[in-house]
């Protein structure tokens, strides 16, 4: 009678193995992480300063269109004669064309004035313009350009960046969560292997259990504690690699709390994210580490046109309208223009023109190497893309396949636990099947995170994680 309670006993013991005995914590989902990654991580915010250095760079660049106010003022008495003196402002108003709008006033005079100077005060309106080089495009130009390019292009690097940084801030988090699922699974080992020691041992005090079979049940405890505690050992290091992505809006890093548990429900879905082949070219047009390169192809495109302009001629145009006293608003008849004007033609050509075929040249390179850069980082990601999108399908497979062999294993381990409840089988046939079962509880956890990273690894080759 005695025999057959603790038969019952360990029965309703071995059919159900609790893997969830934890008291409730709070539960830090993935998306949580991923928000105090993209607000609070140095590296994100590195990120985001690169937008705002090519802002200033833009700044920067159309300052050169700035209009600038120039004085030019001179006197010389010497010996108690006025040989001369100057007094010039102009100022300048630089124009996204080519040409420079220039406005100015004179007075001028003195004993020795030079013939070419007008004398009194005098007023001119008037504009510089190039022929040849610069006319069009120049140094001001090219740089307003690259700079716009740039304001896009920082934007990409800072998605690209981001993407990268999510991409291994989801790696740990997974890494975590299988930790702590494997660290689960043992403590719902060792709780059952405990309650199982008990039992044997008293049913060898009564008589009804062998030396052995203690020694059995002992042995089988004394390994998943072992395990049990390896899998804490991996537990708290996924926690600490997980703990260098936690940073508080003042950019202070914080450790993993204790308290803090992850979202094991979402661990264990289903996370299916097919790419068709029909879909990986519109899916490339948006990647950001794409879409950077093609901007760095833009702005040697402008780079070239500028360089382009070293194998021309430099001319310069300078026409002015004059005028007496400070009035610039006359009546601009033909005749006032015939007879109030000023302008002057400035011509430069170097003979072998070595220099700006050299320049040329090297920007055509520059050119091409960019071009390479984004058919190679193109063909890459494709294939990334495939070769992800391969593995995730593989390891869900696995993983299917995994469990119905698990469930297998556990349909063997109650059928042995029967036939030990009717003395038809020993303890060690139960430990072996109970070991099968775990070796398969691990193999799937294993599995599970290398699924959950490779499909976060197919939306990083796509460049979705932002």
């Amino acid at each position: 009678m005695r025999r057959n309670k603790f038969l019952c006993a360990l029965l309703c013991l071995l059919t159900g193995i609790n893997l969830s005995a934890q008291e409730k914590k709070t539960v830090l989902t993935p998306e949580a992480v991923m928000e105090l990654v993209r607000n609070n991580h140095p590296v994100a915010k590195q990120a985001a300063l690169l937008v705002n250095r090519a802002a200033a760079e833009l700044q920067s660049a159309r300052g050169a269109f700035d209009p600038a106010l120039e004085m030019e003022a001179s006197r010389k008495t010497f010996d108690g004669k006025n040989y001369y003196y100057y007094t010039n402002p102009e100022i300048q108003l630089p124009t996204a064309a080519a040409f420079t709008l220039r406005a100015g006033t004179e007075n001028n005079g003195g004993d020795l004035l030079a013939n070419e100077t007008t004398r009194g005060r005098s007023s001119y309106l008037g504009v510089e313009l190039p022929l040849g080089n610069g006319l069009l495009i120049d140094k001001r130009r090219a740089a307003l350009q690259q700079a716009k390019i740039l304001i896009n292009q920082s934007e990409q690097d800072r998605k690209n960046i981001l993407n990268n940084l999510l991409l291994d801030a989801y790696t740990d988090y997974w890494q975590w969560a299988g930790a702590y699922q494997l660290y689960q699974i043992y403590s719902g080992f060792v709780e059952n292997a405990e309650r199982r020691q008990n039992l044997v041992r008293n049913a060898f005090v009564n008589g009804d259990r062998s030396v052995m079979d203690t020694v059995e049940s002992y042995s089988q405890l004394q390994l998943y504690r072992l395990q049990q505690t390896e899998a804490l050992q991996k537990l708290n290091n996924a926690a600490i690699s997980l703990s260098y992505f936690l940073w508080q809006n003042d950019t202070t890093p914080y450790n993993l709390p204790a308290n803090l548990l992850p979202d094991t429900t979402r661990f264990m879905t289903q996370q299916e994210i097919p790419v068709p082949e029909e879909n990986i070219s519109s899916l490339l047009e948006q990647h950001p580490l794409l879409r950077s390169a093609q901007f760095k192809v833009n702005s040697m495109e402008t780079e070239k046109k500028l360089k382009f302009q070293g194998l021309l001629p430099y001319v310069s145009l300078k026409a002015n309208v004059l005028s007496k006293d400070y009035s610039f608003v006359k009546s601009w008849d033909a005749a006032y223009l015939q007879n109030n004007y000023k302008w002057g033609l400035g011509v430069q050509l170097p003979l072998f023109l070595r220099q700006g075929r050299g320049e040329y040249k090297k920007a055509q390179i520059k050119l091409k190497e960019s071009q390479l850069e984004l058919t190679s980082k193109r063909w890459q990601l494709e294939n990334k893309i495939r070769y992800y999108q391969n593995e995730s399908n593989q390891l869900l497979q696995q993983w299917q396949l995994g469990n119905r062999l698990q469930e297998n294993y556990r349909q063997l381990l109650r059928n042995e636990e029967l036939k030990f409840s009717q003395g038809e089988s020993s303890l060690f046939l139960v430990n072996a099947r109970e070991t099968k079962l775990l070796e398969m509880l691990q193999k799937q956890t294993a599995v599970r995170i290398k699924y959950l990273t490779a499909s976060y690894q197919l939306r990083w080759a796509g460049g979705l994680l932002q």
